[in-house]
């Protein structure tokens, strides 16, 4: 059962940071691309970054760059997303997600993440 817990949301003012964590079981960590994600009300969920398996290849939401950084602990088996300079259009629920094949490319196309966090609140107020 494979299981990602996320962790470090919260409420924050717009120029600030948070870190979210997302604690992974279930399965050998190391062998699986993963990805953070977000959801805001009343739009789609999209990927705002996604770490290869070794961490070596990252990719981000154009909105994104530059102010976040993905990055993954693999002795740990943790995923990291650091937020830097948040903004109020950040605000949402975030996600954290896993590659379902293992030693697969990591991608951006969402259907290749077959196992999901329950998600964290971030909330960046004005």
């Amino acid at each position: 059962q494979v299981q990602l817990v996320e962790s470090g949301g919260g409420l924050v003012q717009a120029g600030g940071s948070l870190r979210l964590s997302c604690q992974a079981s279930g399965r050998t960590f190391s062998t699986y691309a993963m990805g953070w994600f977000r959801q805001a009300p009343g739009k789609e969920r999209e990927l705002v970054a996604g770490i290869s398996r070794s961490g070596g290849g990252t990719l981000y939401a154009d909105s994104v760059k530059g102010r976040f950084t993905i990055s993954r602990d693999n002795a740990k088996n943790t995923v990291y997303l650091q937020m830097n300079s948040l903004k109020p259009e950040d605000t949402a629920v975030y996600y954290c997600a896993s590659h379902t094949v293992s030693f697969a490319m990591l991608t951006p196309d969402e259907r290749a993440f077959g196992f999901w966090g329950q998600g964290t609140q971030v909330t960046v107020s004005s």
